[in-house]
């Protein structure tokens, strides 16, 4: 389940050029015009058969086939759905004033379990509609990695939850003035483009967990994995 960002978001270095890292951005601006850049040049890359694609199925002997990378691109891959809206207004996904339409909108909608999807032109009904293929994606890949079922069952009924407790945030008063006093502590409210992003960043690790490492994910060896919040804190205590 995704979790509201309460703790400060520790910074990594800057991202390298063949690498999907964020370099340590943490204003939501900002993380959706790298999420464009990204999902531009990433599946530019797979297309040209740079990598095994899904991300899920490299070994370790394949080209960024290390847990690091695996992390970075299931993510990436989840998240593409939201750059790939044709239509965007995003400032459903990290407006204060607009969180309340979203959620209520993604609520209403009906969860469908496809990952590849029409658009409707409606941005507020295309970014729900981008969430839930997000959220099917890394379901898909994490049966294909062998990862713990019970780690994925009912995803996106755990996500409408994690909504309906941004919902009742939202509504308290003086919502918007605590999420710009989190936003310059460095922390992340629950806007729609962190909650998606928190929840792509941990259902990921647990992708590259099972890709990466099978059955001895729950040894030792993987302890460093385990406990890293980011993919990019891979890097810095390597």
């Amino acid at each position: 389940m995704a979790t509201f960002g309460w703790t400060r978001v520790k910074k990594p270095a800057a991202a390298e050029d063949a690498d999907f890292g964020f370099g340590g951005l943490t204003e939501p601006l900002a993380m959706l015009e790298a999420l464009d850049k990204a999902v531009t040049r990433y599946l530019d890359l797979v297309d040209n058969g740079r990598w095994v694609y899904p991300a899920c199925k490299r070994k370790a002997t394949d080209t960024r086939g290390d847990v690091r990378a695996i992390w970075q691109h299931t993510r990436l891959e989840a998240m593409r759905y939201v750059a790939l809206v044709p239509r965007r207004d995003t400032a459903l996904l990290i407006d204060p004033a607009r969180q309340a339409d979203m959620i209520d909108a993604f609520l209403r909608q009906r969860p469908h379990e496809d990952t590849i999807i029409d658009f409707t032109g409606t941005a507020i009904d295309d970014y729900g509609i981008a969430i839930y293929a997000a959220l099917n994606w890394l379901n898909h890949c994490g049966s294909i990695s062998g990862a713990d079922p019970q780690k994925f069952s009912g995803t996106l009924r755990s996500f409408r939850k994690v909504m309906v407790v941004a919902r009742q945030w939202w509504a308290i008063d003086g919502a918007a003035d605590r999420c710009r006093q989190m936003l310059q502590a460095r922390e992340r409210p629950p806007l729609v483009f962190f909650l998606l992003w928190a929840e792509c960043t941990n259902r990921a690790k647990e992708i590259a967990l099972a890709a990466a490492y099978g059955s001895a994910a729950r040894d030792d060896g993987a302890a460093r994995v385990q406990a890293a919040l980011d993919p990019d804190e891979l890097r810095l205590k390597g």
